[in-house]
């Protein structure tokens, strides 16, 4: 699915803004503050119905405004066109669009268009919490397994029962039911996870950090949240009364991680802040090539502030990888010299940003 028409209303410096994407690459140039990173924020919250860089909507929002706006129409992999739209307001409410068809849920909306996200921070996939590696792997599931919404709903809904359950003076009490649900579900969600990382992600990726990362060899693995030689149901009941004085399910696939190791290290105790990027480009290269190779969608791909910490033969490698997986490419920078060997791409468009205003280069 490649995005065609983008309007964006009220959405931080950004008051109305109209342009025509290119179905390839798209460049947005400005100073800092100028507001290409706003547009790139706006074109998030379709895929996530929600920002990269604040946990508020209101913060988003246009000073003095009511709510921001968001819409887009998209061309399908059919040739057919489709429209998609979300509308915040400063009260937190939430309007989806699609097709016409109105809804007040997003996650409605963001199975429809397949969004990444590359920023500076992008590291922190590395650097931070198990749960934003998780959100890796169930990022790709969501989009590729029809069943894995459901499995990760139900088991939430029976994790969130059975640590209530937990913390009740009345533990007992539908104990089994939940339990059953959660173990279940839970082990369900595990299989995808490891299915998709061992036998399709870890090729992809090793053959991307061979050009990104070729001093280097990697050994990824999953950990999925509890010990092995057990099966779920026996490591919940094996951790119950701990985890009953507690108040909570200590083990389960919301305890998974993924771990990357490099020369028996973790990768971040050895890279510098540029190539734990460049780990992180060839592992999201990796997502989409693998979504472009099950479902024949195509990922729209949002590079923000792509000069830093990356140097230009990384940008080169990076962006011509993204590019020849037939992903729509929207970039931001600060200066065109950092995206010189883009002179080469002919099927492209450049955009000049200069407070909140758009204008396209001819």
């Amino acid at each position: 699915m490649k995005l065609d028409k983008v309007q964006i209303s009220h959405f931080r410096n950004i008051d109305d803004l109209s342009l025509t994407a290119h179905k390839s690459l798209n460049v947005f140039l400005g100073e800092n503050g100028s507001g290409k990173s706003s547009i790139l924020e706006a074109l998030h919250y379709l895929g996530f119905a929600r920002s990269f860089r604040t946990l508020k909507h209101k913060n988003v929002i246009s000073h003095e405004k009511p709510g921001f706006t968001v819409f887009c129409s998209a061309v399908v992999e059919d040739g057919k066109q489709q429209k998609f739209g979300i509308s915040r307001q400063v009260d937190d409410s939430c309007v989806v669009n699609i097709n016409g068809q109105k809804s007040k849920r997003a996650s409605d909306l963001v199975s429809y268009l397949p969004i990444q996200i590359f920023t500076p921070q992008s590291s922190d996939l590395l650097l931070g919490a198990p749960k934003l590696r998780r959100r890796y792997l169930d990022w790709l599931l969501f989009h590729v397994e029809q069943s894995f919404n459901l499995d990760f709903q139900v088991f939430n809904r029976s994790l969130k029962h059975l640590n209530a359950l937990y913390r009740s003076n009345q533990p007992e009490q539908d104990l089994d039911y939940w339990k059953d649900m959660l173990c279940e579900n839970g082990e369900a969600i595990s299989t995808k996870r490891a299915t998709l990382l061992n036998e399709h992600l870890i090729p992809l990726i090793n053959a991307n950090l061979k050009d990104f990362l070729p001093e280097f060899c990697f050994e990824i693995s999953y950990y999925r949240g509890w010990e092995k030689g057990y099966s779920l149901a026996d490591a919940v009941e094996k951790n119950r009364l701990r985890d009953l004085k507690n108040g909570f399910v200590s083990v389960g696939p919301h305890k998974a991680d993924l771990r990357i190791k490099t020369q028996g290290v973790n990768a971040h105790e050895i890279l510098s802040r540029g190539q734990l990027r460049m780990l992180v480009a060839g592992m999201q290269l990796a997502q989409t090539q693998y979504l472009h190779a099950q479902t024949a969608k195509t990922s729209i791909f949002l590079l923000d502030d792509v000069g830093a910490e990356l140097d230009e033969e990384n940008r080169k490698v990076f962006i011509s990888r993204l590019n020849t997986s037939d992903t729509q490419l929207f970039i931001t920078a600060i200066d065109i010299k950092q995206l010189e060997f883009l002179e080469n791409y002919n099927d492209k468009k450049v955009f000049h940003v200069e407070h909140g205003q758009v204008r396209e280069e001819i």
